[in-house]
Order: structure tokens, then C-alpha cells, then sequence
């Protein structure tokens, strides 16, 4: 008897066992995978909203307690919401059901479903729902008023129904045809409601005290109007009527003019004039302030059509753009001429500062260039600031001085196709005037201005340091110079000069510049009476520990040092993050709050309260949203995404060091599956793309590739993945790779678990072209997966980043290729460094993806690589989506791109049988017929 039950108890916990067992990820688990996005604090803190959607179909909006109890609002499809000014309200848009409209395209129906709008009151939990909205505005800081903006009325779908005299009835009852549509006004409980028909355009002075209007023409009837709405006293005005087009406005701050733009060229015309327009909020009328024949406007331009209107500060002065006038050519407008008689060519001239793919990239945006100019409210007179001398022209944010910076690359340009590091020329320009005073000349940084407009201040690279120029005094100040300390990236390896650890900005009055090593913050008296203080006392470079200030508040103009100073920590070393309590003066060290074995990420604080939220991951668990508040002491979990995953045999990560080949040491991540057994032999699978041991902590859902593989989905599958940091030399990137991967792969063997027979490689772009390097100096790996790699470094040199019009000069001059000088300075470094030269060495079967809008690295370099393993008869496999990118961008791709790479090391590691479109390939007759994942028998 007691022996039966034994057996039974066994099999009892046998049986439970196997009831829990995990499965694999499997590619169809992709779409319903969650994300959570657009988390937001409520004013008071009271609240916190978030969305989690899937990769594919509907999600919702969850509205949150910030203490994470008591009365949850789940909207289902609910997105693009905003809580009111008061903390009482959400609203937001609710999306039409993805299976729904799929259907209807499948059906190939025209009419689309609308989104709807939502109401949802916090306090009494009522939800008011407005059908098919086509967008909705809440003022931007203050105000608790709601415009709702409706799209055009349903047709009558029952007309074919009517009898004749129902018809000719119905035409008469028809309403005039216009492109405006209803909007309207209200507060959130609908206790106010303002409506106004056949609006185009419209939207709220900053704290909400005003409604623009702009009214679209009706049938032929020049009526086209602007207006503004009181929202006060409930009061409508129409400021303006009869021009063909209004756009563009501004309120002043004080709430005294309202400026717009207007033309009355027809909407038809090719190069409509538009006229700047003033109205005194309160009285009637208007007046055109500024035309093309204003005096002071630059030479033969005109108001621009995006005039960027900003009212300064006081309200004295209104910065708008100007663009140079239409010219005419007389064989552009010559109608005697046929489209099919018209010639069409490029001319590439070596005086061009920009070759010309990179001017057709730009052409649009150079044709609607524009100038700033300012309109003095008190002097009626235009000042032009910007010209196309100096055309980079910054104003400081709230417009509130009397100068502006300026910089002009011109001089300069000409070099960008081999030197991305150009200088640039800063001048300061008097707003009242105009003139313009060169400060610096050939600077290599991008200046800003300070707060108080004191100094002028940017990192210079060839420097290494941060410098200033004082305004005042006319001098440049080397702000870094006394500090023992480096202020450039350590990690540097490539032949451009190294960039900054960047800053944290000004203290008020421009007393003090707040500016990050490597580890540490520090504090600078601009003016030196004081000596640099290390805010952090050294110890983020005595703990390895990286300090930076969080910004709690996003419309600052300063780092107050009266503000709590929150710093986020990360340890280079073991990859802990957290936040830190700082001292601006620097008198306590950091103090710890919460620094733990994660990724914290995305902290916000309320505006009215001390409440905050945040991020954190770990490889294992989402990027959930957590509320506290600035001491951190206990953190609540508000969102719960994926809960799926229990199910899942997901995976673990581990760091790693090893010796490179140099005698470098270096880091990286081991990934194993969740159910790893140390006594078996694993496929391994190796990706990496230069340092990436800091994203040790990082959460990565399982998802359709974009162009590299899917780490969760292979480690759930029962591989090892290897990621390891690289380090290069100078003109010998190839070779540096090696010497890393090699020796780190074989630190990652010597720990008993790899199966050495079945080890694979794969990267994209920058590490697609080290896979295609990697095979043909090793035979370690069993198949390599190489995504647009660079084959031959000779051809690629001259060639063009189509997706930005660049030549690739510079890449391989200075940036990631890291040869360091021309082909013809360097040719044997490139030949070294190229694959394709050494492709008969190549016995590794290879995947290659290369699309044929790849915009970063020519389609041609995949296709030399393919031919020359063709060549050679190595197996060699081409994809080629036709239309895309560097990336893939379309889910479709994606979603085949994961399948084909799992297919391919399924094969090659695992021993599965091969796909048909491996064995067979896919005939240009049976494309888009079939896609041959069966698997051969």
C-alpha cells in the first residue's frame, strides 16, 4: 500500500511538472506581444496614464491611482489622450478596430471607419464618447476648455433608393460644398459648448484664454475667414474675411496682438505671396504689417509661407520667416515646349559646396527656405536677421533679447563629403539693427547661448575642452582647462575627433556651467573667481559610476539650485542603474535612492507634486511602469504587459570579460535559455555591433526583424548567444574584429556548453560587413548571416548614401569604417580590410539581405559579395525586398526575414531539414506565388 503510493505521488509530480512546462517562442507569438508607450503624470500626481498595444491589433489606454490602488480606467483602442490642466479629465481618441478595417479593405470598400473621441471624468468615472473626430486641442498650459474637430457629414447612403422627387427635394436641401468642417468648443462637462461651422485650422492661446479660427471657402464664395473665440465671456469675433488662404498664427503672451498670415493668390496658384497680418486682441480689424514691398525686407524676398510667427517676450517685437521671391526662367516657362522635348540631366561641378544627391535630397527644403526677419511692434519696421550669407539663425526661447546667435558653415561646405567635423563661423546679431559681428571663426562644436545671454558656449572638438565667449568682455574662455579631468569620450576609436560627455546647462544669471566627464559633474564659474567644483566629490570616478542630472522640468530656462538635483547613476562595470540625490554645491556626496541590478529609464515628475514615474527592465522582465515619488523608497508596479511570458521558456543573460588578441579586456553578454542545462552541448549563435555590454539590463521583445536576429526568439529556441564588445585600431577594423570575436567566442567555448561544430555568426551593415570579413579569415562558423555588408571598400569609397545624398568619403576617412585617410592615400588598407579580395578563402554557407532601396549602404555591395561566393560555388543565398531599406520598415518583410534567419541556422546548427526556398531557390516566374518556407523531405 505505502509502496503504491509512492508511485502515485510520483507520478503526481511528474504530471506537474509536465503541466508547467514552457514552450518555445514561435514566430506567430510576434503580433500579440505588448509595448507600453506614451505614459504621462497628471498634474497633481493623483494620476498616471499609459497605453499597451501588441505589435498587431487593438490595445488600450489604461488610466491609473498613482499610489496604485482604489479605481482603474481601462479605454479599450484608446490613444493620443491628454489629461486635463485640473487632473480631472482624460481625453483621447478611440481607433476603429484594426479587424474591422482590414476587412473592409479586403472587401476593398472606400469609406474607412472614423476615430471616435472620449470624455472620461476621474471624479464621477462617466465616460462621454463623440463619434467620428477627426482631431482634438487642449490648450497647452493652462485651461480647461476642449476643441473637438468633426469630419465632413456621412452622405446619404439610401439615395439610389429615392424616387425622383426625393431626389430633386434632397439636391435642393444639399449643403454648400466646403473643405472646413464643424468644431467644437467646450469645457469638459459640456456645460459650455460653442460651435463653429467650416473650420480648417484652429487652436488655443497658451494658458487657453483664446480660440483661433480659420473658416475654409464655401462652394465659389470668396468667405474664407479668420477669428477668435473669448472663451471668457463666450465672444466671437471675425478678425478677417476674402483672402484665399489664412495660416500660420501667434499670440502674444500678454495676450494684446494675434498675428497671422494670408494670401489672396488662389489656392491654384504655384507660388502664392503671403502677407503678414496684425490684429490688437479686443478692437476691430486688422492690418497687413509686412508685404513684398515692405522696406527693410531682405532683397527680392517675400513673406514666407511657414513664417515660424513668435512674439518676443514683451510682446514688442514679432520674428517671422522670409523666403527669397519666384524666379522666373525662360525656358521654364516657355509653353512651346513639349514635357517630352524637355531635357532632364544632372550637372556635377567640382565647385559645388554639396554634390548634387545631396541637393536633390535637399531640394525641397532649400526651395522653401526661409530668413528670419523681426517686425518692431513700437518702430513698425522690419529688421532682416538671417540672410544666405548667415542663414542659421537662433533664437534664444522666449525671445526676450536683444541679440541672437548665428553660424554659417558656407565657407566650410565644400569639404563635408570626406570632413563631417567642418567649422563654422558664430556671429551675434543685434536684433534692433541687424548688423552682424563674426565672434569665432572656424569653430569645430555647435554654440548655444546661455540663459541670460552672457556668454556663448559650445565643446570644441579639436580642443577637447568646453569653451565660452563672454559677451561682454570679447573673449574667449577655455571653461575646462584647469580641471584635471577628461571631458572627451574615452572610448573614442575612430579617426574623427572624439565628442564631449555633453552638459547639463546653466545655473541662474549664467552664474555657474554644469558640464559631465566621463563619471563625474562639475560646476564652473565662467567667470573664474571661483575654482571648478566636482558636484560629485570623484567618486563616479572612483566607482566606475556615470552621474547625470535628470530634468524634472521641461520648460526650465535654468538649473535652479534651489530645485532637488536628481542624478541618474550607471556603473560601467556591472551594469546596476539607479538615482542618486546631488548636491549643486557640491558640499555632500551623491546620496544613494535606489541603485539596483536594472535599467531605469523615462523618469517624470509631476508638475504640482513631488510624484514621479519611471521605468525598469531587466532582460527578463518589460520595461513596466513604476510610480514613486523623488526619495524612492518604495516603488509600485502600475502596468503589467505581457503577461504571456510566463509561459514562455524565455532566457537569462549573463556578463562576461575576456582577453583580446591585443591583450585588451574587454566585456561581454551571454544569453541561455531559461531552461539551461550546463551539461549539454548548445548551438551558438554570435551577433554583436560595436560596445554593446551596456545594454546588458535591456528588455528585448520578441519581435519581427528588422534586419538582425531576434535574441529572445533564438535563446527560447534552445541556442547560446554571444554578443561581445569590439575595440578597434585605426586603419585595421577588420583585423580588430577579429581579434575580439575570435577570443571571445573561445572564452565562451572554454565554459563546456557550446557545441564548437554548430557555431554561427550574423550582423547588420557595420556588422554585416565584419561577418562578411570574419569567414574569410576563420572556418569557426558553421553559417553566417551578413544583413547590407560593405564587400569592397574600394568601390564603396566612392560611392553615395543615397538616403542622405552623401558621398561615403567621410565614413571610411573618419567615422565607423575607420581607415583613416583617402584610397589612394590608404589602398592597401582598403584591400586588406575588403572581403570581396578574399572571397575565394570564404567556405562558410552565408545569408546575406540586401534591398535595393537601401539608402546607407549601395545595394551593390551585397550583390558583389553574392557573385563572388557564387563565383566560387560557395553556398550563398541573396534577399533582396524590393522598395526597402537599410532596415526593413514593412511588418510583412519582417515577419519573413524571421522566419528565412531561423530556417537558415535552424538548418545549418540544429540539423533541420532545409526550406525550398534554400534548396530550390525562387524562380523570377514563381515570385509572389509562393514564398517556399516547406520545409525539404
Amino acid at each position: 500500500m505505502n509502496r503504491l503510493k509512492v508511485v502515485l505521488l510520483l507520478m503526481l509530480v511528474s504530471w506537474s511538472a509536465y503541466g508547467q512546462q514552457k514552450r518555445p517562442l514561435v514566430h506567430d507569438d510576434y503580433d500579440g506581444w505588448e509595448s507600453v508607450s506614451s505614459t504621462t503624470v497628471s498634474r497633481n500626481g493623483q494620476w498616471v496614464g499609459f497605453e499597451i498595444n501588441p505589435q498587431d491589433g487593438d490595445g488600450h489606454l489604461e488610466v491609473s491611482l498613482h499610489d496604485g490602488t482604489g479605481t482603474n480606467f481601462s479605454i479599450a483602442r484608446g490613444d493620443h489622450y491628454s489629461f486635463s490642466h485640473d487632473s480631472h479629465w482624460v481625453v483621447g481618441k478611440i481607433l476603429p478596430e484594426k479587424d474591422t478595417v482590414r476587412m473592409l479593405k479586403l472587401e476593398d470598400k472606400k469609406d474607412m471607419p472614423k476615430d471616435s473621441l472620449f470624455i472620461l471624468s476621474l471624479e464621477k468615472g462617466g465616460l462621454e464618447k463623440l463619434s467620428r473626430v477627426k482631431s482634438y486641442k487642449i490648450p497647452e498650459k493652462e485651461g480647461n476648455w476642449l476643441a473637438v474637430h468633426y469630419e465632413k457629414e456621412e452622405e446619404d447612403k439610401d439615395e439610389t433608393e429615392k424616387d425622383s422627387t426625393e431626389k430633386e427635394a434632397s439636391k435642393k436641401e444639399k449643403q454648400p460644398k466646403t473643405d472646413g468642417t464643424l468644431l467644437q468648443v467646450r469645457n469638459f462637462d459640456g456645460s459650455i459648448t460653442y460651435e463653429i461651422q467650416r473650420v480648417a485650422q484652429y487652436g488655443f492661446s497658451e494658458k487657453g484664454a483664446y480660440l483661433y479660427f480659420v473658416q475654409a471657402e464655401e462652394d465659389t464664395l470668396d468667405n474664407a475667414a479668420i477669428g477668435l473665440l473669448d472663451l471668457e465671456v463666450g465672444q466671437r469675433t471675425v478678425i478677417d474675411t476674402g483672402m484665399a488662404k489664412y495660416t500660420d498664427v501667434a499670440f502674444s503672451k500678454d495676450l494684446r496682438h494675434f498675428a497671422y498670415l494670408a494670401s489672396g493668390d488662389s489656392a491654384k496658384a504655384e507660388k502664392p505671396y503671403y502677407q503678414l497680418f496684425l490684429h490688437t486682441i479686443g478692437k476691430e480689424g486688422c492690418e497687413p504689417i509686412v508685404t513684398k514691398d515692405t522696406e527693410g525686407l531682405l532683397a527680392e524676398g517675400k513673406v514666407a509661407k511657414s513664417g515660424n510667427l513668435k512674439f518676443s517676450e514683451n510682446g514688442n517685437r514679432l520674428f517671422f520667416g522670409v523666403s527669397e521671391d519666384y524666379k522666373a526662367y525662360a525656358y521654364e516657362d516657355d509653353t512651346t515646349i513639349l514635357d517630352e522635348e524637355r531635357v532632364s540631366l544632372d550637372i556635377w561641378s567640382w565647385k559645388d559646396d554639396e554634390i548634387q544627391p545631396m541637393q536633390l535630397e535637399d531640394k525641397e527644403k532649400e526651395a522653401n527656405k526661409s530668413f528670419l526677419a523681426v517686425y518692431d511692434l513700437k518702430d513698425k519696421a522690419v529688421v532682416q536677421l538671417g540672410d544666405r550669407a548667415v542663414d542659421n539663425v537662433n533664437l534664444d526661447k522666449d525671445a526676450k533679447f536683444d541679440l541672437v546667435i548665428a553660424t554659417d558653415d558656407s565657407p566650410y561646405r565644400i569639404n563635408y563629403s570626406w570632413d563631417i567635423q567642418i567649422g563654422r563661423d558664430i556671429y551675434l546679431i543685434d536684433v534692433k539693427t541687424g548688423s552682424k559681428k563674426m565672434v569665432i571663426k572656424g569653430a569645430k562644436g555647435y554654440p548655444s547661448l546661455s540663459p541670460s545671454a552672457k556668454y556663448v558656449n559650445w565643446y570644441s572638438y579639436p580642443d577637447s575642452a568646453w569653451l565660452a565667449y563672454d559677451i561682454a568682455q570679447e573673449k574667449t574662455i577655455d571653461l575646462t582647462a584647469s580641471i584635471d579631468d577628461d571631458f572627451y569620450d574615452q572610448l573614442h576609436d575612430s579617426p574623427s575627433l572624439p565628442r564631449s560627455y555633453g552638459a547639463a546647462g546653466w545655473t541662474e544669471d549664467d552664474k555657474a556651467f554644469i558640464v559631465y566627464s566621463r563619471y563625474d559633474i562639475w560646476k564652473i564659474d565662467p567667470s573664474g573667481k571661483k575654482a571648478p567644483v566636482n558636484i560629485t566629490k570623484g567618486t563616479g570616478k572612483a566607482q566606475q559610476t556615470r552621474y547625470r542630472r535628470e530634468v524634472l522640468d521641461r520648460e526650465e530656462e535654468f538649473i535652479d539650485p534651489k530645485a532637488p538635483l536628481i542624478l541618474h547613476a550607471f556603473h560601467e562595470k556591472n551594469k546596476r542603474s539607479g538615482y542618486f540625490k546631488g548636491d549643486i554645491n557640491g558640499d555632500q556626496a551623491p546620496e544613494q535612492m535606489i541603485f539596483t541590478d536594472h535599467r531605469y529609464y523615462g523618469l517624470e515628475k509631476a508638475k504640482e507634486s513631488d510624484q514621479v514615474i519611471v521605468r525598469r527592465s531587466t532582460f527578463q522582465d518589460y520595461p513596466d511602469v513604476y510610480a514613486t515619488d523623488l526619495d524612492m523608497e518604495d516603488l509600485t508596479q502600475l502596468s503589467h504587459a505581457n503577461p504571456q511570458q510566463k509561459d514562455i521558456n524565455w532566457g537569462t543573460v549573463e556578463l562576461t570579460e575576456y582577453m583580446t588578441l591585443k591583450g585588451d579586456s574587454l566585456q561581454g553578454m551571454i544569453y541561455k535559455p531559461e531552461d539551461f542545462d550546463p551539461n549539454r552541448k548548445y548551438p551558438l549563435m554570435v551577433y554583436f555591433y560595436e560596445r554593446r555590454s551596456d545594454s546588458f539590463h535591456n528588455y528585448i521583445s520578441p519581435a519581427p526583424s528588422a534586419s538582425i536576429i531576434n535574441i529572445s526568439y533564438f535563446v527560447s529556441n534552445g541556442y547560446v548567444v554571444f554578443v561581445p564588445d569590439i575595440k578597434y585600431d585605426i586603419g585595421h577594423p577588420g583585423k580588430s574584429a577579429y581579434d575580439c570575436v575570435v577570443p571571445g567566442v573561445m572564452s565562451v567555448v572554454e565554459k563546456g556548453y557550446v557545441d564548437t561544430d554548430n557555431m554561427a555568426i550574423q550582423g547588420q551593415s557595420w556588422g554585416g560587413y565584419q561577418v562578411a570579413y570574419l569567414i574569410t579569415q576563420t572556418d569557426m562558423f558553421k553559417a553566417a548571416g551578413a544583413g547590407a555588408p560593405v564587400a569592397n571598400m574600394t568601390s564603396a569609397y566612392g560611392g553615395i548614401r543615397w538616403g542622405s545624398g552623401m558621398s561615403r568619403m567621410f565614413q571610411y576617412e573618419q567615422t565607423q569604417s575607420r581607415i583613416g585617410g583617402t584610397l589612394w592615400e590608404k589602398p592597401m588598407e582598403y584591400i586588406e580590410n575588403s572581403p570581396l579580395f578574399f572571397a575565394d578563402q570564404v567556405n562558410t554557407p552565408v545569408l546575406i539581405m540586401h534591398n535595393d532601396k537601401d539608402g546607407a549602404v549601395p545595394w551593390y555591395q551585397g550583390i558583389e559579395f553574392f557573385m563572388s561566393l557564387k563565383r566560387n560555388r560557395t553556398p550563398a543565398w541573396l534577399l533582396v525586398y524590393n522598395g526597402e531599406d537599410h532596415n526593413l520598415r514593412k511588418r510583412k518583410n519582417r515577419k519573413d526575414l524571421s522566419i528565412r534567419l531561423s530556417q537558415f541556422f535552424d538548418h545549418y546548427l540544429k540539423g533541420a531539414p532545409a526550406p525550398l526556398w534554400m534548396t530550390e531557390g525562387l524562380p523570377a516566374v514563381e515570385k509572389g506565388r509562393t514564398l517556399k518556407y516547406e520545409l525539404s523531405q
